[in-house]
Order: structure tokens, then C-alpha cells, then sequence
């Protein structure tokens, strides 16, 4: 029995990681649930059309950290809530006819974006609570549906539109919009874009596949131009990857929507490390947090747990350092942070 109060298989690495290369293991923590008042029993769209009809009573995504706060989306019942970091309190933030997936802060614009499958890219003002459309339309034609979202050093929004598509028709798409209000499509052959993350110089794209079961990684030109397209990584498993994030020392972190894991790589793409869910399967996004932008909050959607590792460097956030973006300054790190002790990984 687990942590989140189920039985949970251990996962084989003989696929995947070389006998020569072992990872390191990592116990996820966990942190903050979802409460029972704000959970709904019962079916959406989104758990008709993308679960096969199983009903849920949430299905969290998105974490982003913004002054302290963690937010995450609430992709069937249309949903953002704010955690408390320091008081694990939920609250909701806005409620509205969406399908909210991936979030990310823009420091430029100081809003909220939002990856929304059903209403495009759209972007949350904190203080009024109020949405916006930003992007929901190209060339006068919808989204096929928009997944995730990250924004660059310079402000530049990139995000997937995944739709329904994978194998059988890959023509899920990654867009760039420019600070200047000008767009461009960096992919257009992809087989279900989901996150999707920039290494330290900003001249390398990753991109989760996630119905090929694999990571791309897509070098830019200096005028943002993408180059020879490759596979970064392979996963296995009736999923795929999901969020993306990276670290100071350049390592990705990829979460797997169905194998309760996040795999960390070298920027070379050599194994280093798992992290391990305590509870569910359903690891899905990742972000960045804590006084030293050393916390990883891993969201497990099926459960409506966010999970919390202590890592032993920094995350990258908008080509930043995560404590420059997420400007966290009150969170209580005896739970989560130094008191359980910080992660060797030398």
C-alpha cells in the first residue's frame, strides 16, 4: 500500500536504461491534495472524449509557482486553484467554460498564461481573476487543441497543439508567438505535442511526443529557425511523456503520463535519474519552487496529489533561475524542503 492508498507495482527499466548506466532512484514526497469539497463525481467532455468515458472526479495539470502560490488547472471541469505552499490551502481561483491544461507565468506580461484545448491561448490576470484571449485562432482557423505552454527569456510564447492527433495522423503542431505579435509554426508533423521545454542557451527545443513515446529535440537557428529535427529519448508503456521542465546544470526532466515517473537525462540525453511516484500513475507536469528554485512539484492528475522532490540544484524557468521567476519567499520548507535534507546526487 502506498502513500496515496493504493497498490503500485515497481516499474522494469530493462527497456529503456543500459545495465552500464543505472539511474538513480528517487521517493517522490507527498504534498498537497486536492480537497474533498472541491471534488465533482461525474463526466465531462474532456473525460468522454480523452478517457474513453471514465469518469473523474479531477484531473490536475499545469503547476506553475507565481509569489509563493502554486497554481494548477483543473482540465475537466474547467478549473485554475491557487495552493498555498505554506498552509497546503486550496483555493479556487476561476471557474469557466475551458478545458484549462498547461499554465506558465509570462514576467513581461504579468499574467497568467493558459494552455486551454477547447478556447485556445489564453492568459489569466491574478488580481481581477479574469480571462483573456490571446491567441485562438491562425489564419483565421481554430486550434486543433492547445496542450502546453512555456515562455522564452525574451518573452517569446511557445506552445503545442496536440488535437487528437498520434500515430495515425500526425499533424499536431508547436507555435511561436513573438513579443512583437508576429507567429510562426516551428513543427507540423508531430504525432500529439505536448511539453515542450528550452535547454539553458535557449538554441535547443525539447518536445514531448506523446503517442510515439518519445522526447524531440529540435536545434534553432540564432534567428529562431529550427534545424534538423531528431529523437532526444524513447519511453514505453500505453501513455507517453508529458510535462517537460530542466535544471541548472542542464538535465531534463520528462514526466510520464502513465508510468507514475519522471525521467531525468543528461543534456546528452544519457539516463541519470527517476523519480519515482509514491501513489498513482498518473504523473503528468512538473514545475519549479522554493526559497533556492530547488523544489520539484510534480502533479499526479488521477489522484489530485501534487508531489515534491528536493532537488540538488536549481530549475530553469523562463531561461532563468526558477527563485528569479517564481519570486517565492514564504514557503514553508519544513515539509518539503531542507529539513528532510537535500538529494546527493554526485
Amino acid at each position: 500500500m502506498n502513500a496515496l492508498g493504493e497498490d503500485q507495482p515497481s516499474l522494469s527499466f530493462a527497456k529503456m536504461w543500459p545495465p552500464s548506466v543505472p539511474p538513480k532512484t528517487i521517493q517522490a514526497t507527498v504534498g498537497p491534495q486536492m480537497p474533498e469539497s472541491f471534488r465533482r463525481t461525474g463526466h465531462s467532455e474532456h473525460s468522454i472524449n480523452q478517457k474513453r468515458g471514465k469518469p473523474l472526479d479531477c484531473f490536475i495539470e499545469g503547476p506553475t509557482v507565481v509569489c509563493g502560490t502554486l497554481y494548477v488547472t483543473d482540465i475537466p471541469y474547467g478549473r485554475i486553484f491557487a495552493v498555498d505552499l505554506g498552509t497546503d490551502t486550496w483555493t479556487l481561483v476561476i471557474e469557466y467554460d475551458g478545458e484549462p491544461n498547461g499554465l506558465a507565468w509570462h514576467p513581461q506580461r504579468q499574467r497568467l498564461l493558459i494552455a486551454d484545448f477547447k478556447q485556445g491561448l489564453l492568459e489569466l490576470d491574478l488580481e481581477t481573476r479574469s480571462i483573456s484571449p490571446l491567441m485562438t485562432r491562425f489564419n483565421g482557423e481554430r486550434f486543433k487543441g492547445v496542450n502546453d505552454v512555456i515562455v522564452s527569456s525574451k518573452g517569446d510564447i511557445l506552445f503545442t497543439d496536440q488535437g487528437m492527433t498520434g500515430l495515425h495522423d500526425p499533424t499536431g503542431r508547436v507555435f511561436r508567438l513573438r513579443t512583437d505579435g508576429s507567429w510562426d509554426i516551428l513543427l507540423q508533423n508531430c504525432p500529439s505535442p505536448n511539453g515542450l521545454v528550452l535547454d539553458k542557451s535557449e538554441s535547443m527545443l525539447f518536445v514531448a511526443m506523446t503517442r510515439d513515446n518519445s522526447v524531440w529535440h529540435v536545434p534553432l537557428y540564432p534567428d529562431g529557425r529550427p534545424q534538423r529535427t531528431g529523437r532526444f529519448a524513447s519511453y514505453y508503456g500505453i501513455g507517453g511523456p508529458d510535462g517537460m521542465t530542466s535544471d541548472s546544470e542542464g538535465n531534463i526532466f520528462v514526466a510520464h503520463s502513465t508510468l507514475g515517473a519522471v525521467f531525468v537525462h543528461r543534456a546528452n540525453g544519457e539516463p541519470f535519474a527517476k523519480i519515482e511516484s509514491p501513489g498513482g500513475h498518473g504523473t503528468t507536469n512538473l514545475t519549479w519552487g522554493g526559497l533556492d528554485g530547488n523544489l520539484l512539484y510534480i502533479t499526479e492528475s488521477q489522484k489530485g496529489a501534487i508531489l515534491v522532490v528536493n532537488w540538488h540544484c536549481p530549475g530553469i524557468l523562463s531561461g532563468k533561475l526558477a527563485p528569479e521567476t517564481s519570486h517565492e519567499r514564504t514557503v514553508r520548507q519544513d515539509d518539503y524542503g531542507r529539513a528532510k535534507g537535500g538529494l546527493d546526487m554526485s
